[in-house]
């Protein structure tokens, strides 16, 4: 963090959080995580350019579809001059995550369709369910949930029964 003279332009944290509508504490997390950036008085109390406004409504939109502060801080630095994205920046960064968010999509379809089985079902077993695993066969398969992995053999239109 640079020092700088205050000047009337910038803001200061309580007044990001304020204005933003998040804790103060986020500011300092979206800080450290390298999403926004901001200068020392002599006081050594941290300012924030008014731009950091923006900034941060796009970390948060950005974060309300699913996407992870790493990825978000990846684009927020492949801007030019890693300035304040325009809506022009976000229309190219939202087609290029398009593909995840209707991954993340299917994935939340299949897993409240199956979920409304199992509740149906009664049983609510993964591990001795015919339907749903018949036999533990994706307990062989490897750990976690296979049926909602892309690209798993166990994709719900695939699931074989014996």
């Amino acid at each position: 963090m640079a020092r700088a003279q205050t000047s009337f332009s910038e803001l200061s944290v309580g007044q990001i959080a304020d204005r933003s509508g998040i804790a103060v504490s986020a500011v300092h997390f979206y800080e450290a995580k390298g999403l926004i950036t901001s200068t020392r008085t002599d006081g050594n109390q941290r300012r924030y350019a008014r731009d950091v406004l923006r900034r941060v409504a796009f970390v948060r939109a950005s974060q309300r579809v699913g996407i992870p502060l790493a990825d978000i801080r990846d684009a927020l630095n492949s801007l030019p001059q890693r300035r304040t994205p325009t809506h022009e920046d976000w229309d190219k960064l939202a087609t290029r995550w398009q593909s995840r968010l209707d991954e993340s999509i299917d994935q939340l379809i299949r897993l409240r369709e199956d979920l409304a089985k199992c509740i149906g079902c009664g049983c609510l077993s993964l591990t001795s369910c015919p339907i749903s695993n018949p036999y533990d066969e994706m307990g062989r398969e490897g750990p976690g949930p296979r049926r909602f992995f892309t690209g798993s053999p166990r994709a719900p239109d695939r699931v074989a029964t014996k």
